[in-house]
């Protein structure tokens, strides 16, 4: 980063002259660890009317990276972090911002609070300076917060988060005053709908985490000398894995109650983890009559202890005994089960009661091709390629490539893929959009890197224009095609109507002698953006017109299916994914969030033969038939999956305005309500109807074994832009149903844990027959079930 060439331009940014990427020692930051250089960091992240908070609710027009070399950055207030903004360090030598002696903290209720960096700062009027679940596009990453020069009786905290999807930490080191009576804290989130972090280290403090939050996956933590290594202060689900605890007093707190002493915490799972020298594991406040009734869930799966004596501890008395000794959990869990359904058989009740149940349960069969070499499911972070010197990178836009937004750079993109591949170099994809009338082929080897998260590869144009013939406008490998890849930072879109583009095609079959392919922080964003020509002006909702085939706005008809794992392909490894099809702009003119209604027909679809897919910190939303659909595959890890209902179904519902296409094995939909405890099916047994009152699926699994999610937040917010059908005090819903297990016999070792949804009558449906109702599973805004087992 401080060798190559800045090329990247904010294409949609009328300011010609606007800097995507800015060195903090080009605005004057010296790094000495004497120097206060909180003004010349801050002027590099405001520099050129970037979207500020409580000034901008959000934009695309002024992303920025912004760079720090190696070096001690003394600062004595906070550093406000901006819309878009990537805060990155060097890799080799990571940089210090640390907080001087005089830093300056504000009095809020009582308490000295402070930030180094603060995301979104609260404004006079109490309210937060971005909406959290609408904070999207920002990392921070290779950076040491070092707060031990502040006083310890402060509340001074590394990093204030409260953010949404497409959002990162990664490669941080947070450095802490420790001992009796510190109020220091690593990471700060009280609002949002994360998300995904990985690799953070956690030195001293009152608290490494004190989070709350939609849900997040976080892999990777290290916490030492910390009080209380993560006190959680609220969520609808949360997936911790890889994380290692030591000599803390209390390991997870997940005790939180509200006012009226309900319980905040809706479920935890924690695995491949583990705690050591530490008296208390984990705290917690379910009881057998603690409220919501199933909210508190905890799910435990492969996680060492070393010299605990109290694993968990409720309100009154010890849950889980420990031990001094060395000890492995393999499954524990802690809330509503509902296991041996397989297969459900005639005669049986349905819906099917709950169990409510704590205690050990058999550990979840883990194929051995989804572990890495210590026996934890296999996980990698994204690479940074800080071992590789400039001459092994290839810029787009130096070999051809404009990036404009206006210039069809299929062929430069495609000749830059095979030099980079042939030369065995890394692509560099300087920020920029790359306009697209073609399909973009990928060659196993390729590896590709994009830039503060705006290299966006575009489709426009009539190649992709046919819903019966679709064509993929990223195709990663081609059928039989060996190998793999590594993508990272980058979205694809779509400008104006594409009813036929498959967003990402991806084929590659990776041997598992090797490493698996890796997708990184590669998204999908179908409208709402600047240049997309899906915002307001063309696609704003109408939900007092009734829509009909007949004046259903083709020109919003975005794309087909966003993310397509093929029959042939194998071993591919997505972390951090995001495949939105927006439901406001992000854009608006009024800077309103004006809400879109954008058409895009299919999420992400896996049909892997021999499977071997691993999904982190990934989510899918606002898709007409489907947002996750798996099909004849096996194999596949998932954590913390996430998604969202099409906020204008059911107008139109899910049978517009995309037909059935048989070959994808698209649900087919009723128009009217299942009954429950019928069948479907139709007389073809491989393609049965799915009964969901024609409103997209938020996971649907089809002859399909060995899937394993741990944690899945499947919400329908709206009915016809309406929230009152989720609203808590309300009796409706949003739509009928939301997961469907079809296939009897061929879906088997089918494993969902802390499965939470929102909106859905009917929780889980089984081959047409409704078996987990919500009024069932109440837990905090979500209903939530603990254990799910086919």
């Amino acid at each position: 980063m401080e060798q190559v060439a800045h090329q990247g331009i904010a294409s949609f940014n009328n300011d010609t002259s606007y800097q995507v990427f800015r060195n903090v020692k080009d605005y004057g930051a010296v790094g000495d660890g004497v120097t206060d250089d909180t003004k010349a960091i801050q002027k590099a992240i405001t520099d050129g009317k970037r979207c500020a908070p409580a000034v901008c609710k959000s934009t695309t027009r002024t992303p920025a990276t912004v760079y720090f070399p190696g070096g001690i950055y003394l600062i004595s207030e906070a550093i406000i972090d901006y819309y878009y903004t990537q805060i990155i360090g060097n890799p080799n030598c990571l940089p210090t911002i640390k907080a001087s002696s005089n830093f300056t903290t504000a009095n809020q209720d009582g308490n000295d609070i402070g930030y180094l960096i603060d995301a979104s700062p609260y404004g006079a009027d109490g309210e937060l300076g971005f909406g959290a679940t609408n904070t999207f596009f920002r990392q921070i990453r290779n950076l040491v917060l070092d707060t031990t020069s502040v006083k310890a009786k402060a509340i001074m905290r590394g990093i204030h988060w409260p953010t949404a999807q497409t959002t990162s930490l990664q490669n941080v080191v947070f450095k802490m005053a420790a001992g009796n009576g510190t109020k220091h804290e690593g990471l700060f989130i009280e609002q949002g709908s994360g998300g995904f972090m990985n690799d953070l280290d956690f030195q001293g403090g009152h608290y490494g985490l004190n989070v709350g939050n939609q849900q997040f996956t976080m892999r990777n933590l290290s916490f030492s000398n910390v009080d209380t290594a993560i006190n959680q202060l609220w969520d609808w689900g949360w997936t911790y894995k890889s994380v290692s605890i030591d000599n803390c007093r209390v390991g997870l707190n997940i005790s939180s109650l509200d006012e009226d002493g309900s319980l905040t915490v809706g479920s935890i799972t924690l695995l491949d983890s583990s705690i050591s020298n530490t008296p208390i594991g984990i705290v917690t406040s379910r009881t057998e009559s603690s409220q919501p009734d199933s909210a508190g869930a905890l799910y435990l799966e492969n996680v060492k202890l070393a010299n605990v004596q109290q694993a968990v501890v409720g309100p009154n008395s010890t849950i889980l005994a420990g031990s001094t000794a060395s000890t492995v959990i393999d499954a524990w869990a802690d809330g509503h089960r509902y296991v041996s359904m397989s297969p459900l058989g005639p005669g049986v009740q349905t819906p099917l009661a709950p169990l409510e149940a704590r205690g050990s349960i058999a550990a979840t069969k883990r194929p051995s091709n989804l572990l890495g070499s210590d026996g934890k499911y296999y996980e990698r972070s994204k690479p940074q390629y800080e071992g590789l010197s400039a001459d092994q990178f290839l810029s787009a836009r130096t070999l051809g490539a404009k990036g404009d937004g206006k210039t069809d750079d299929t062929k430069a993109l495609n000749d830059a893929l095979q030099k980079a591949k042939t030369g065995g170099k890394v692509l560099f994809l300087d920020a920029g959009y790359y306009k697209v009338s073609g399909t973009v082929y990928v060659p196993a080897g390729s590896k590709i890197v994009g830039e503060a998260l705006s290299s966006v590869i575009m489709a426009n144009g009539p190649f992709f224009g046919d819903m019966e013939n679709p064509q993929p406008v990223v195709q990663i490998g081609t059928q039989g095609e060996e190998g793999s890849i590594e993508w990272s930072d980058c979205f694809v879109s779509t400008q104006g109507p594409n009813a036929g583009a498959i967003l990402i095609e991806y084929n590659l079959f990776s041997p598992t002698t090797g490493e698996p392919a890796g997708l990184w922080d590669v998204h999908a964003r179908i409208g709402g953006f600047a240049g997309s020509h899906l915002q307001q002006e063309q696609c704003i909702k109408e939900p007092e017109k009734t829509t009909t085939a007949a004046n259903l706005k083709k020109e919003c008809i975005a794309s087909y299916l966003s993310l397509h794992i093929t029959p042939w392909a194998s071993g591919v490894y997505l972390e951090n994914n995001w495949l939105w099809v927006a439901d406001h702009d992000l854009d608006d003119s009024l800077n309103n969030n004006t809400q879109i209604t954008i058409y895009a027909g299919r999420g992400l679809l896996d049909q892997s033969l021999q499977g071997r897919v691993w999904l982190y910190g990934t989510a899918v939303e606002h898709h007409v038939k489907y947002e996750y659909q798996f099909v004849d595959t096996k194999d596949v890890v998932m954590g913390q999956i996430q998604t969202e209902t099409a906020y204008y179904q059911p107008n139109p519902d899910a049978t517009m305005p995309f037909p059935e296409n048989l070959a994808l094995f698209d649900p087919v939909f009723s128009s009217t309500p299942a009954s429950n405890n019928t069948s479907n099916s139709t007389s073809n047994s491989t393609h049965p109807i799915s009964p969901n009152n024609a409103e997209g699926w938020g996971l649907r699994i089809l002859r399909s074994s060995n899937l394993h999610v741990y944690g899945a937040g499947l919400y329908s917010f709206f009915d016809n832009y309406s929230t009152k059908c989720s609203d808590v005090a309300s009796e409706g819903v949003c739509q009928t149903r939301m997961v469907s297990i079809e296939g009897s016999a061929l879906s088997h070792d089918v494993n969902l844990y802390n499965v939470n949804t929102v909106g859905a009558t009917w929780m889980v449906t089984r081959d047409g027959v409704d078996i987990v109702a919500n009024s069932d599973n109440n837990s905090t805004f979500v209903d939530g079930v603990n254990v799910f087992r086919i």
